[in-house]
């Protein structure tokens, strides 16, 4: 477990950049991002990644965010606003004011919560390990006892058939068909979950998923596909075709990701744009065929005094709102794609009365609408780590034993803490798959009810090899103490017990979830 922890927290370091570029006595001077004091400049450049948490000094820079909010679409930041360590910057250079030291950054923040969830996490012990403490010497004093005992209660003692009584009592309570089918049951579990593409770091956390109760779960990567697509196209006076070839032409000019998906949507573009001017935070305006047209969000339509249905206010999902000749033409909405099997997952599970819960840093109102598609109880929007852990922390103050799934290093933490943390191994950060009690290597939700399946099947036959051997050890000791069975019953007893509990093992691996 100290090694694990170990390799987790190298996993997280690895992404913080063990150099930054400063602006000292006006030169540019690079330098380890722990001997730049606060309230200095540093600058980052396209493509690198922010080592400080500060205040952006440039009038705007767009940054990936995924290491701290998992959310795969880039924030713009402007002028005055606060920028994290962990972010990437993706498309202008980027002066920046130190306002923390480089331990106290965010991302060092959540290295110290991956070291105290961890420290926090029980660790299961398997039964066989405890019931050996207790039963071996018990079953050697009993031995002595039916070997000494009889010499004060029996008149005509033989201490040849007594020791002869004692080994028998002896042979049988050897616990082969414990110390043997019991490790096998949990490698036949971990066995028939690696043939469903899901590996168990250890036996003992198939234990742990029997008893899961509530299921948290990140929304990008996890329940949702992390890629943008175009998912609604609503024209106005124009064909819809018309509307994306018109909006693709604009887009194409851009470097955003929605942009990207509208260009993406319309395949050949046909048409091609001039005077393309980009509005920060507003969108893009500029002349496709000798119209003058608008792509962006509401507040673009807003500057140049465009009107717009109520309704469009309403939409829920990332929208391009686009004007042809200072009117209306329409919208076309990009969104997240919720993964195939998400819904039926979530079906499942309360199925097996398990409660549901999605945590992500996404906005509410887009995380509502996922939760409301597949029917999740409670879903939490708005979160940074620190927010997913104190969530967490409060279901398990509650008295929940629960398992988290996540894909992001922004999950470390979370996934550290639940009592399973489980990880999308496909898609996933190394740090999650290395901090994870449970790797999915295929990335599907389905397989959360299979691993909980599974740790149930596993520990049904270990317990029916445990009450086999048990039973069938009392009887034979009983008959043994009484002079009834032999050495040679003693042995067979004792092998055939044990084959019938490998046997019963074994055949986890046969079976379908």
């Amino acid at each position: 477990a100290v090694n694990r922890a170990k390799r987790n927290i190298k996993a997280l370091l690895d992404i913080r950049p063990d150099q930054v570029n400063v602006l000292r006595e006006g030169s540019e001077k690079t330098l380890n991002p722990a001997e730049v004091n606060t309230g200095e400049t540093i600058r980052v450049k396209p493509g690198e990644k922010v080592a400080l948490d500060g205040e952006l000094l440039s009038e705007n820079a767009s940054f990936n965010t995924a290491a701290l909010t998992g959310e795969s679409k880039p924030d713009t930041k402007y002028k005055g606003e606060a920028i994290l360590a962990g972010m990437i910057n993706l498309n202008t250079v980027a002066d920046i004011r130190v306002t923390a030291a480089f331990k106290d950054s965010k991302l060092s923040k959540i290295l110290e919560m991956v070291q105290d969830a961890t420290a926090r996490k029980s660790q299961t012990q398997l039964f066989i390990s405890r019931f050996a403490k207790v039963y071996t010497p018990i079953v050697f004093l009993l031995a002595l006892a039916v070997c000494l005992v009889p010499y004060f209660v029996v008149e005509d003692y033989n201490f040849n058939t007594w020791f002869y009584r004692a080994l028998v009592f002896l042979v049988i309570s050897c616990p082969c068909a414990l110390v043997v089918s019991i490790p096998l049951g949990y490698f036949g579990g971990i066995g028939l979950a690696s043939r469903n593409g899901i590996l168990f770091k250890g036996g003992n956390f198939l234990d742990v998923m029997t008893g899961i109760d509530t299921v948290v779960m990140d929304k990008t990567g996890t329940l949702t596909k992390g890629v943008f697509k175009v998912q609604k196209i609503v024209a106005v006076e124009i064909s819809e075709a018309a509307l994306v070839q018109v909006a693709a032409a604009l887009e194409r000019n851009s470097t955003h990701p929605v942009g990207k998906a509208v260009v993406e949507y319309a395949g050949n573009v046909t048409g091609s744009a001039t005077d393309v001017e980009e509005i920060a935070g507003h969108g893009l305006k500029g002349t496709v065929e000798g119209k003058s047209v608008l792509a962006g969000n509401l507040k673009l339509m807003r500057k140049f005094n465009v009107g717009f249905p109520p309704d469009v206010e309403q939409v829920i999902d990332t929208i391009v709102v686009v004007a042809i000749d200072g009117k209306f033409a329409g919208y076309i909405t990009i969104a997240d794609e919720i993964k195939e099997d998400a819904a039926e997952t979530i079906k499942r599970l309360h199925a097996m009365n398990i409660k549901t819960v999605m945590l992500s840093g996404d906005k509410q109102s887009v995380v509502d609408q996922v939760a409301k598609t597949i029917a999740i109880d409670a879903a939490y929007g708005d979160l940074l780590p620190e927010g997913k852990v104190e969530k967490v922390q409060a279901l398990k103050d509650q008295g929940k034993k629960l398992a988290f799934v996540g894909d992001g290093v922004n999950d470390a933490p979370v996934v550290a803490l639940a009592d399973a943390g489980i990880a999308m191994g496909g898609l996933g950060s190394d740090a999650t798959i290395e901090t994870a009690d449970v790797v999915i290597q295929n990335d599907q939700p389905s397989k959360i009810v299979s691993a909980i399946k599974i740790g149930k099947i596993t520990r049904q036959i270990v317990w029916q090899n445990i009450i086999l051997a048990m039973v069938v050890k009392v009887i034979v000791l009983i008959l043994g103490a009484g002079g009834v069975a032999t050495l040679w019953e003693a042995v067979i007893a004792d092998v055939g017990v044990a084959l019938l509990a490998i046997l019963n093992a074994v055949r986890i691996q046969k079976m379908n979830v």
